[in-house]
């Protein structure tokens, strides 16, 4: 039963079979071509069980793995990596086959390479998953087949493998990395100017040329006879939350990934730059109830909490209810807070209905409402109208991108800080805001 789940023809024994029943044909007029038709097929027979033989006789003649790494990364690419080898006495012609999660609804995958005696050889590929949870990989199907092509061998290798899709890990390491190096600028983030002082007195020490003359401790200058500063530090350990709406309107999507999953992505990212800032991080979600409530705290390794609370979200794209968020805050976060909530808005009329809780919200600590661009109608915008249903659609499409910008400003006026941002441009725009907040001092 295993012989016969594994032994396969091989197409270009097809071709010779082609061959020989057109020299069949061809011999009713040409009858010298029979009985040579006939000895070919026999030495056809005859290579066939060869062919066989040469393949079976070797209990493991190709050896595969494949290797993944312990997590995937949502929305970005993933390297995977097969290994293989021969030990069979002679070349042969390898296909591989791996069967892909049904996530990503592939069919087509085969490589293609051949292997001498003992040849050891590796194959790079990437995945790009758009959602979360777990991704089943299938068998490794590795089909071999001998210089003579007639008969195929099937391996199978490693059945089942599960791996899990986590929010952009790679994103949020390449932030933390340029972070590190001091090289945020690259990917757009903006050096801000520190207005003025924060409140945290660090020490007094000596006045050494380029100090500011406005931080002169007059009285420790005359006890000591010399030029004295005060020297201040950033003001640290300051409570910061991400607030996801996981509601109906984070499911729209923009380059095959939801604007709730953009926002995770963010959501992880910024916490972690945060983090290594030495700020206190914390996450909210919520749609027709609190979902998820991970108190404000400054460890590194929290960052491991709110990445597992991310994997885990799982909404049925409710309404969402503000009035419950405003009473969670104004009940669980009781210190002033950097709150960045992620949503979105695509009437004024919705905006206003919300209003009145942002607003209170905004009066007791630092709100940042961030909604998204619909990237979609910059195309529409762009597109010379060429008759009157495209003049019309123009026109429509120039009225929602319009509402954006209006309630942007009606936020605003407010006093509620704002970033309305394309879908990919979220993680360096949520950081920039960040950063200008705390330059400013307004936490």
């Amino acid at each position: 039963m295993q012989f016969l789940k594994s032994f396969y023809i091989h197409n270009v024994f097809f071709r010779y079979i082609t061959v020989l029943s057109a020299s069949f044909i061809l011999s009713y007029w040409v009858p010298m071509l029979y009985p040579i038709t006939w000895l070919l097929t026999l030495l056809l027979i005859a290579l066939f069980l060869f062919d066989a033989y040469l393949l079976y006789t070797a209990k493991t003649g190709i050896k595969a793995s494949r290797i993944l790494p312990k997590k995937l990364s949502n929305s970005d690419l993933n390297p995977i990596l097969i290994q293989f080898e021969s030990q069979y006495a002679f070349l042969v012609h390898v296909s591989i086959i791996d069967e892909l999660p049904a996530q990503f609804q592939k069919r087509n995958f085969e490589y293609k390479t051949s292997l001498s005696k003992g040849d050891k050889k590796e194959y790079r590929y990437t995945v790009r998953p758009v959602d979360r949870g777990e991704y089943v990989f299938g068998n490794l199907n590795v089909f071999a087949s001998s210089p003579l092509k007639i008969v195929k061998r099937k391996f199978v290798f490693q059945k089942d493998q599960m791996v899990p899709v986590y929010p952009s890990i790679i994103q949020m390491q390449q932030y933390d990395f340029l972070a590190i190096n001091n090289r945020l600028t690259e990917v757009g983030l903006k050096k801000i100017r520190r207005i003025g002082h924060t409140q945290e007195f660090e020490q007094i020490k000596e006045y050494v040329q380029g100090d500011d003359f406005r931080t002169v401790n007059w009285k420790a200058t005359a006890k000591q006879n010399q030029l004295m500063v005060n020297q201040y530090q950033d003001e640290r350990s300051q409570p910061i939350y991400s607030i996801i709406d996981t509601g109906r309107v984070m499911k729209m999507p923009f380059n095959e990934l939801k604007l709730l999953d953009y926002a995770i992505n963010s959501a992880l990212a910024f916490s972690n730059v945060a983090l290594k800032r030495n700020d206190k991080t914390g996450m909210i979600t919520f749609s027709k109830k609190i979902e998820s409530f991970v108190p404000a705290i400054q460890k590194i390794t929290h960052l491991n909490t709110i990445l597992e609370k991310l994997f885990s979200i799982d909404t049925q794209f409710s309404d969402s209810d503000f009035g419950m968020l405003y009473a969670h805050i104004k009940r669980k976060v009781n210190q002033r807070s950097l709150l960045l909530l992620y949503t979105n808005f695509e009437h004024i009329s919705a905006l206003k209905r919300q209003l009145p809780f942002l607003s209170a919200i905004s009066k007791k600590h630092v709100l940042v409402v961030i909604f998204f661009e619909n990237t979609e109608l910059d195309t529409l915008i762009s597109t010379d109208a060429e008759d009157l249903q495209a003049i019309y659609h123009k026109t429509i499409a120039e009225k929602f991108a319009l509402e954006k910008r209006l309630m942007q400003k009606e936020l605003q006026k407010y006093g509620i800080q704002t970033i309305l941002t394309k879908p990919e441009n979220l993680t360096m725009n949520t950081i920039n805001k960040y950063l200008e907040i705390k330059a400013r001092g307004l936490l």
